[in-house]
């Protein structure tokens, strides 16, 4: 009970109301007339029986008397795009424990934007429902919650607030551009050319090695047995090669939130076009070895935006350039060779560079060069331009960038680019 008073209050007309029972108590009795001493001690009650109800009050809702959910639609959310938040209570003691109830909740700035929130409240009996919509301006997980209750006793003398249950962590993903693979960069002839792949006919089916992500139903367990070895079927669709998508995170924040963004966007372009694909880069993605597919619905696509969503800005060049190591080792040794690749980079240091360089020597690569960080006008700076012109002469296609471009415009420039030189060499 002591924990539960700690939130009640006395709102203004109580304060009153419990002064004036105070002198009316002490002049009654002092004049004795006994009359006034009741009137008194009558108004003292009633202050006391308002907070000791709402004590009461509080520690029921303490012990489950109230349930809270929460549901945010959709989710995750990605930027730009509106959601709804919703938080519903109901009672399990009864519809009056509803009764002059006030909710409000809170949320995160980078959910809300500068403006205020806009909720709607929606009552029935035992059930209390809070609807507001939230505006994702900024990738992270930002919260939600706790919801603030406040309660008055039925003569408004006595107030008690305080949170209910705990906040939720949203997961806002970063904006996607729509991105086409129709170039050949992308294509399946390429991937036809490059790894000997036959056309299947319609009937058709070949087998490969498993793979980790493969959907279990695809293994031919016939052929596995007989092998050794798991062998999964393909058909055109899962024939295209795999590709990873690399990126290093500069410490600028826009430009890391635009480089996650491009990320992004080539990864879902990749996946929709039928490739295996994985992110390699930063602090959370560097050490994933396994491929996404998507197989129709969306758990590939989801998997790759969900490992975005963590991503962190490098505090500093040699935490960046870790970072790129740690990125480009892996590619190395989970790759396998006959792999697409696709990175988004800034100016390197010598060593990092020659590392991603020799990438283009068992993969296809492409790659977009982040120039200009000083603004539009800016240009490219002499180590921007040896980044470009390493990886050209390293068998990548290249084309520079800068970071606040739209993607889709730097998407073509890039696939459309003629500056590849040695590949397939």
């Amino acid at each position: 009970m002591r924990d539960a008073l700690r939130g009640v209050r006395p709102t203004a007309r109580g304060v009153a109301l419990a002064g004036l029972g105070l002198v009316t108590v002490v002049t009654g009795t002092l004049t004795g007339v006994r009359i006034v001493t009741q009137v008194g001690a009558l108004l003292l009650l009633v202050v006391v029986v308002a907070v000791t109800w709402l004590a009461v009050e509080a520690r029921a809702q303490d012990r489950g008397g109230l349930r809270l959910v929460r549901r945010v639609a959709p989710h995750p959310v990605t930027v730009g795009e509106a959601a709804v938040v919703r938080v519903e209570l109901t009672s399990a003691g009864g519809a009056h424990r509803l009764d002059r109830l006030q909710i409000a909740e809170r949320a995160a700035r980078e959910l809300s934007g500068p403006t205020a929130l806009r909720a709607r409240v929606q009552r029935s009996a035992g059930r209390l429902a809070l609807t507001y919509p939230v505006d994702p301006q900024r990738r992270g997980r930002w919260p939600v919650g706790p919801l603030e209750v406040q309660r008055r006793d039925l003569f408004g003398v006595a107030r008690w607030s305080g949170s209910l249950g705990d906040p939720m962590l949203v997961a806002v993903r970063p904006a996607i551009a729509h991105l086409g693979t129709s170039n050949a960069a992308a294509s399946t002839d390429v991937d036809r050319l490059s790894l000997g792949a036959r056309t299947p006919a319609a009937d058709d089916a070949s087998l490969r090695d498993y793979r980790s992500g493969d959907d279990l139903r695809r293994v031919h367990w016939r052929s596995s047995a007989r092998r050794g070895q798991l062998m999964v079927r393909q058909d055109e669709r899962a024939g295209r090669r795999p590709a990873s998508v690399l990126l290093d995170l500069p410490q600028e924040d826009a430009a890391a939130e635009w480089s996650i963004s491009v990320g992004a966007s080539i990864a879902m372009a990749l996946l929709a076009g039928g490739h295996h694909v994985r992110l390699l880069g930063g602090d959370v993605l560097g050490a994933g070895p396994d491929h996404h597919r998507s197989d129709g619905d969306g758990a590939g696509a989801d998997a790759l935006l969900d490992q975005t969503v963590d991503l962190t800005r490098p505090s500093n060049l040699g935490t960046r350039t870790a970072w790129l190591r740690t990125a480009v080792d892996t590619l190395g040794a989970q790759g396998g060779g006959a792999e697409l690749v696709f990175a988004v980079v800034g100016a390197l240091e010598p060593d990092a560079l020659a590392s991603l360089a020799r990438v283009g020597d068992a993969n296809m690569g492409w790659a977009m060069v982040r120039t200009g960080h000083g603004g539009e006008d800016e240009p490219m700076s002499a180590d921007e331009a040896r980044t470009l012109r390493a990886l050209r002469r390293a068998g990548w296609t290249a084309c520079a960038v800068r970071p606040g471009e739209d993607v889709a415009v730097c998407w073509h420039r890039l696939l459309d680019s003629d500056e590849r030189v040695g590949v397939g060499r």
